[in-house]
């Protein structure tokens, strides 16, 4: 039952004019963002994709910016290889001249000459930084230089040479995620990339009557093996070889010292990060050691990096040493050169897939924009007609309002 009066009309005819109003205003800001969705409570079903859609399509996103920055760093990389690559090719045709023995010691010396200039070129591009100031081939260790020099005299030079070059990186992988809990991992070690030879280290100690006497860890070529007290050598050669890293071991049939080698070219990295097994094995120095070069001075290791390759060259065309030529350092720079092919080959199809995945990527990214329009966006021409009708319903409320009170005060002034 309602109570009929005076105010009644006016009251109902401003709650309308109110609801209308803020009928409008909601258009109004979905028609100014472009939005369907301005509250929650517009549509939360909608609302509930949509946020869901957004975050996915945020994180597809930065994938798709991992594989292209990764890829971009790839084709520095690679360009770097390529070139050392020819400078090796360069270096390899002047062992082959040098190793037939017909030119003069002088030849040689001039010969020689030439590859210590391609020796500094070869360093200059392993010591490469890309256009972000970081190393490209020192490992994790991006902020340091990836190999040292030493100079020193040399028979044959008036002045000093380089004798030495060490690597100052580390072997650690660097992995980029590329999709969800998907990662590709690179490595961009330069003990790996730029060495000639599989490394081997063969201990002189006796290793027969060795037994753990307490529980440790060691860490063969970057893979963390663990040693129970009471194992032998045996179990422990078991165990690298059981372990998956690239190193093989076995036991010396005359030394019976512990002997391992790596199935590549690359060089050994073995530390005791708990106890002192490998220190007790006579392997490696004491554990305050850091690899690589914490190696035993009683070991005997054989297989070194490119640049040792062409230092050997170097100083044997120096000498006048064409056996050496011929033999050894022709084979060490052979089995570089695989090597360093290997590498490019590697770095090409990381490159590739990088590529793939940046393409997936950008086509994931775009059929996910697709969804979140779909569930938030505007349909502009409903809009435009929601907002039409409203301001006509608005036009008409007013103007039945201004009927409904037409007397003014005139009207009493009669």
């Amino acid at each position: 039952m309602y109570r009929i009066s005076s105010q009644m009309t006016n009251s109902d005819t401003q709650y309308n004019l109110r609801l209308q109003e803020m009928r409008q205003n909601k258009v109004d800001k979905q028609v100014a963002s472009q939005q369907r969705i301005q509250e929650l409570r517009d549509d939360p079903l909608a609302a509930g994709h949509l946020v869901r859609y957004q975050s996915y399509k945020g994180r597809i996103d930065r994938f798709e910016k991992n594989a292209l920055t990764m890829s971009d760093q790839l084709s520095v990389r690679e360009g770097y290889m390529k070139q050392n690559l020819d400078v090796l090719q360069r270096v390899r045709e002047l062992a082959v001249q040098g190793s037939n023995g017909i030119y003069s010691k002088e030849d040689l010396h001039n010969m020689a000459v030439e590859v210590d200039e391609l020796l500094g070129e070869m360093i200059q591009n392993a010591n490469a930084v890309g256009p972000d100031g970081k190393s490209l081939f020192s490992g994790t260790r991006t902020n340091g230089t990836a190999f040292e020099v030493d100079m020193g005299n040399v028979p044959g030079s008036g002045s000093p040479l380089i004798t030495n070059v060490r690597y100052s990186g580390d072997m650690g992988n660097m992995q980029v995620e590329v999709d969800e809990n998907a990662y590709i991992t690179l490595n961009n070690s330069g003990n790996r990339t730029f060495w000639a030879e599989p490394q081997q280290l063969f201990a002189e100690r006796d290793a027969t009557g060795w037994q753990a006497a307490e529980d440790s860890v060691i860490s063969v070529d970057g893979q963390q093996i663990k040693v129970s007290a009471g194992d032998n050598v045996y179990s422990l050669v078991s165990k690298i070889n059981d372990s998956g890293t690239a190193v093989k071991a076995s036991i010396d049939p005359i030394t019976h010292g512990l002997n391992l080698t790596t199935t590549d070219s690359r060089q050994l990295w073995l530390q005791d990060v708990s106890g002192n097994t490998l220190n007790q094995l006579g392997l490696i120095k004491d554990s305050s050691q850091q690899p690589p070069y914490n190696l035993a001075a009683s070991a005997k290791v054989v297989g070194g990096s490119l640049f040792d390759s062409v230092i050997a060259l170097r100083d044997a065309l120096l000498s006048g040493d064409t056996e050496q030529v011929g033999t050894r350092v022709l084979a060490s720079l052979d089995s570089g050169l695989d090597n360093l092919v290997t590498h490019i080959a590697k770095s090409g199809s990381e490159y590739e897939r990088l590529q793939s995945e940046a393409t997936r990527n950008s086509a994931t990214s775009l059929n996910t924009a697709q969804m979140i329009s779909a569930e938030g966006d505007l349909d502009f021409t409903k809009a435009v007609t929601d907002m039409k009708m409203l301001d006509y319903v608005q036009q008409a409320t007013l103007s039945r309002a201004g009927k409904m009170y037409s007397s003014t005060l005139l009207n009493y002034m009669r």
